[in-house]
């Protein structure tokens, strides 16, 4: 079942709901979601490593911010509260008894360049990132892609600093042990 998409929306007139005080007056509707739409897929399809699925909590994000743009204060307010809604949106999908879908594990992204250095070596790290647990893989998306610090991503996901850090450590682990397998030394 799809979602309206947002863009098809007619919400393109100036928004006037953010205190203008704070010194955030944001655009329309559609220029938010033109301006961040690339960064909730990107995070929402390296957690979920299903295009549907990605696109689907993309388009549920979106929708939720258009009814609580009025209480975002400030641009990185507005990124916090994507990264967080996007993240919530992630962990509550992967819950989800598995969906017989097909796995995109060695498709790049749609926009995303070829990563330089070895394919090969490109093709088994997006392997056993997939592989990885669901809260791992999104701590470590969100440390190494969105280059958020382990504080920040407590408080993205709302858990406590000592269990990101320990997601991070064991990720990374399981990453390095991968690699070790392929004789790769990391």
């Amino acid at each position: 079942m799809r979602r309206t998409d947002p863009l098809d929306l007619e919400l393109s007139m100036p928004l006037e709901a953010a205190p203008a005080e704070a010194g955030f007056v944001p655009g329309s509707f559609r220029e938010i979601v033109a301006a961040h739409q690339s960064r909730v897929f990107s995070i929402a399809f390296h957690a979920l490593r299903n295009r549907a699925q990605a696109e689907d909590v993309a388009q549920e994000v979106f929708l939720r911010l258009s009814s609580r743009l009025d209480t975002i204060q400030s641009e990185a307010h507005l990124v916090a509260w994507l990264r967080r809604v996007t993240a919530r949106l992630c962990i509550d999908e992967l819950r989800r008894p598995a969906r017989n879908a097909p796995s995109l594990e060695g498709v790049a992204e749609p926009g995303e360049a070829a990563e330089p250095g070895d394919p090969f070596l490109s093709a088994h790290l997006r392997r056993l990132l997939a592989d990885l647990p669901g809260p791992a893989r999104l701590a470590l998306i969100l440390r190494y892609q969105e280059d958020l610090e382990p504080q920040e991503i407590a408080a993205v996901l709302n858990e406590p600093v000592p269990t990101i850090k320990s997601r991070l450590a064991r990720g990374l682990q399981r990453l390095r042990d991968g690699l070790k397998h392929l004789g790769v030394e990391a």
